[in-house]
């Protein structure tokens, strides 16, 4: 049974390394990790998330995705939104998602990004939710919290 999400992949145009380690390594603070020898012909890089990784593919006919997206809890939110904007780097707001704090962004090749964080009022009940809904769920005794 599936017990997490071990990894993310986001594709990218060929030869784009350098600016994904700036990008979501520089700017967002992932720490790079080493991809096994016999994917590194492939390009791409890869990065660290908490416990699990971003893999950033090549595609060699890359388009980017505009709706999909993976969604980054961060702590501070605000101090994000100041690193992106010092490096002009476009935010899209949204307030739509009660007791939640987000906005949208892209990476360097067009491919939508969402951070997000619990309201400070609503972050106790936004992890009693979460603990609920794993207790409540099939093969909930098999999950790491």
């Amino acid at each position: 049974m599936i017990t997490r999400i071990d990894h993310i992949q986001l594709a990218a145009p060929k030869g784009s390394e350098p600016a994904a380690r700036e990008f979501y390594g520089s700017i967002l603070g992932l720490p790079e990790i080493e991809k096994p020898i016999s994917l590194r012909a492939r390009g791409g890089c890869w990065f660290q998330c908490g416990d699990q990784q971003l893999h950033i593919g090549v595609e060699p006919d890359f388009h980017p995705a505009k709706k999909a997206h993976p969604a980054f809890a961060v702590s501070d939110l605000a101090r994000l939104r100041e690193a992106l904007q010092a490096h002009a780097v476009k935010i899209t707001d949204d307030n739509s998602l009660p007791g939640t704090r987000r906005f949208y962004t892209e990476d360097p090749w067009g491919n939508r990004l969402e951070f997000l964080e619990p309201s400070s009022c609503n972050s106790r009940r936004q992890r009693s939710t979460r603990q609920f809904r794993r207790k409540g769920s099939l093969e909930s005794s098999e999950r790491k919290p």
